[in-house]
């Protein structure tokens, strides 16, 4: 059964949630028709980029250009009856090319967030079943509500200038008419005009007394809508915006975040307050001008309204600069020279005529200390610690997203000044930061706005060598970094269990699985250097030097790399049975053995090595010289050797392995990985191929194909190393000769 066939088994709201992760720029109609097709070519695609961006971004255009073509397919295999969805097909294809052809791998990405998603639901339907976050409602009210509120402000600001007009003609009037008793000399008819002038003066006071009361009233209306609106502002901001900027963080962490609510959801919030904003300043600014023009007043009246202007241009201007945002951050472990992307949105872009100007974009390169200097003083700093090639663009309008954006997509750290290094600090701690910055005219073009934001840490890096430690640096900082914090601080000291859960989600990410309980128990063990009872207390906590300083016991390396390591080697060469559940993985030697000790003859599992960076190694029952079973562990393979030959095909060559733990038999776990053999490369040779064995040690028969001894040499000439540890045994490669000359003598002839 496919995820989607399984996904619609799950409850209502589960399934709300879901449709609402896919956005309205992947129409579910897409998901559906296409389901099979898109969790086939989905499969083993990882978001875990590192250093493989160019390679990733080719698999991301690829995919985008097939999706396309079999949108269209599907739409014409369709029967004539199903109009409308062969429309929405052809519709939603021509809209990917218009949406995703200058970004595929944002595509790309979205799709793998949301199958990721479906997984989890429907392998944990209880945890998925939360309920949507009410105050996301309450926004989309509150908008509502300032909406007619500025309505009926327009109102009454209409009427009121209605009443200065009423007024000025009063005035002008009664003015009139005191020229004209000036002039009248009969006493009898002059008082009569006094007494009518008095009356006119009662009446305009009372028509002043009106539109000072009215206009009061609007300056409440006023304030309450800028009040309200800074509310809602202040929660669209420092929640929901807020939360997408933590996400992104966690995303560097391979997490899968599903937020209450998404960035266009945020955008279209943005743009609504932009819009209220933007017609408040407008009424206040034709108040203000109206009243200039009424030369009386009294004089006991307070004028609130230049207070009220300043204040909507402050919310104005918080609005603005703070949606200035990163969609697309670039690589935090950044390799000079190399070529990296990144995007820049204004949430506020469709707005205030800014998208009729086209602003410019400028990026740099700053280190921590600039950082921190630019959040200080909330100004863009003109320093810069390096050079980068292809660092300016124009914002653009995409009039099918309603989206003002940029994206610089070949970008080029040329070269970068570092720090000066105190104590034991290493390159690989040092944190930069890509700063983007513009400036444009908003409305009429009387008020100008300098915007800057700053990106997610970044250490940069000249050798891939440097990349494990680099993204220690950064895993931390992801995973316990503080939203208000300084640039770059992180604590020194964090619990276990939150360090523990950001491992979990980057092994997943990268491998496609998470890890057990047990895994995880082991690895905490690993990383305090010691037993622990299980579970693991909720205070304990680890440093940031027994995280990645200090070497394991008996070890060069630390307890990171050794993580990394074994992380790398599974997305690069075991992602296949790790997803199946066929590697343990993480687990303790004497635990491993403890297993297989109650296991028949040639029961296997598969383990990281605690000794060897990158290894994995099989540990099987044997039988020993007594009778008894044995546990032997084959010497482990890395990714060198898998470069030479797959695990799956050395796992297939083995004869002495039959189960995987605890009773699989080994070809049902492993034969969809293995190598197919092949037709020769020419008609004219006999065909060979390229063999794992096992080689018994001198006190065994060597012609024995399951020799009764805990004595094995096992060695793989494929990757040059030392004598083997005691315990291990070796591994060997024949091969069947195939009458080529210059095959002979590349592999031992041991014949199978």
């Amino acid at each position: 059964m496919s995820l989607w066939a399984r996904v619609n088994q799950l409850p209502q709201h589960i399934l709300e949630q879901i449709r609402f992760i896919y956005g309205s720029n992947f129409p579910i109609e897409v998901r559906h028709y296409l389901a099979e097709w898109i969790e086939e070519r989905l499969q083993n695609a990882s978001m875990f980029i590192n250093d493989q961006e160019n390679a990733y971004e080719q698999e991301a255009a690829n995919f985008l250009n097939q999706l396309i073509i079999e949108l269209e397919r599907t739409a014409v295999s369709l029967p004539e009856n199903n109009l409308t969805i062969k429309i929405r097909l052809n519709e939603s294809a021509r809209n990917f090319r218009q949406l995703f052809s200058h970004n595929p791998s944002q595509l790309y990405h979205h799709l793998i967030t949301c199958l990721q998603r479906e997984r989890q639901c429907v392998a944990y339907p209880e945890e998925c079943a939360t309920v949507q976050d009410p105050e996301v409602n309450e926004v989309f009210t509150a908008v509502q509500q300032l909406q007619i509120m500025v309505r009926t402000n327009e109102n009454d600001n209409r009427n009121l200038l209605k009443e200065y007009e009423h007024l000025l003609l009063e005035v002008h009037e009664m003015q009139k008419n005191r020229a004209q008793l000036e002039t009248i000399e009969h006493a009898e008819m002059r008082q009569h005009a006094h007494n009518q002038l008095v009356q006119h003066q009662k009446m305009v006071n009372d028509r002043l007394q009106l539109c000072t009361g009215k206009r009061l009233a609007l300056v409440d209306g006023f304030r309450k809508t800028i009040l309200i609106t800074g509310e809602v502002q202040t929660k669209v901001l420092n929640k929901y915006l807020s939360q997408w900027k933590i996400n992104q963080g966690f995303a560097g962490n391979g997490a899968s975040t599903m937020s209450a609510s998404n960035l266009d959801t945020i955008q279209a919030w943005c743009e609504s307050l932009a819009e209220i904003i933007w017609s408040t300043k407008d009424q206040i600014r034709l108040a203000i001008k109206n009243k200039s023009k009424l030369h009386v007043e009294q004089d006991d009246v307070p004028d609130l309204l230049p207070q009220a202007m300043v204040d909507v241009t402050n919310l104005l201007k918080t609005l603005i600069t703070n949606t200035f945002i990163i969609e697309k951050q670039p690589p935090q472990v950044m390799k000079t020279n190399t070529r990296f992307a990144a995007t820049v949105r204004l949430l506020v872009g469709n707005t205030l005529n800014i998208k009729m100007v086209n602003p410019q974009v400028k990026v740099s390169i700053i280190s921590e200390a600039q950082a921190q200097q630019t959040q200080q003083t909330n100004k863009a700093s003109e320093q810069s610690c390096g050079e980068i090639m292809n660092n300016i663009g124009n914002l653009e309008y995409n009039e099918t997203t309603k989206q003002l954006s940029v994206s610089f997509r070949n970008m080029q750290l040329k070269k970068i000044k570092r720090a000066e290094k105190k104590g034991t600090e290493c390159v690989m701690d040092e944190k930069f930061a890509l700063l983007f910055q513009s400036s444009f005219a908003v409305g009429h073009g009387d008020l100008v706005f300098s915007v800057w934001t700053i990106s997610l840490p970044v250490v940069v890096i000249v050798h891939g060598n440097q990349e494990p430690q680099s993204w220690a640096t950064i895993t931390w900082d992801n995973a316990f970094a503080d939203i208000n914090r300084i640039p770059f601080q992180v604590p020194d000291k964090v619990c276990w269990n939150q360090l523990a859960e950001a491992l979990n989600m980057k092994f997943r990410a990268s491998t496609g699985r998470l890890l057990t309980q047990e895994n995880m128990h082991f690895l905490c063990e690993k990383a305090f250097k010691t037993s622990l009872p299980y579970p693991v207390q909720n205070d304990l906590t680890i440093m940031w030097s027994q995280f990645c300083k200090e070497p394991i016991p008996d070890r060069s390396f630390t307890f990171w790399e050794w993580f990394y390591a074994a992380m790398k080697v599974t997305r690069e060469h075991l992602r296949g049975p790790w997803m199946d559940g066929s590697i343990i993985g993480f687990i303790h030697k004497s635990k491993a053995e403890d297993y297989l000790l109650k296991c028949p003859r040639g029961t296997f599992l598969l383990r990281f090595s605690d000794s060897e960076l990158g290894g994995i190694t099989i540990a099987w029952v044997n039988e020993g010289n007594d009778g008894q079973p044995q546990i032997l562990h084959i010497q482990p393979f890395t990714a060198k050797d898998f470069s030479t030959r797959s695990l799956s095909d050395r796992i297939r060559d083995f004869d002495d392995l039959y189960y995987l733990f605890p009773n699989k038999p080994k070809h049902e776990a492993f034969d969809r990985y293995t190598t197919p053999v092949g037709p020769p490369r020419n008609k004219n040779y006999i065909a060979s191929e390229v063999r794992a064995v096992l080689m018994p040690g001198p006190n065994n028969n060597p012609m024995n194909s399951y020799p009764n001894t805990p004595s094995y040499n096992i060695q793989s000439p494929d990757a040059s190393r030392d004598t083997p540890s005691s315990g291990y045994g070796q591994v060997n490669f024949g091969q069947v000769p195939d009458f080529e000359l210059e095959n002979i003598g590349i592999f031992s002839s041991q014949f199978q």
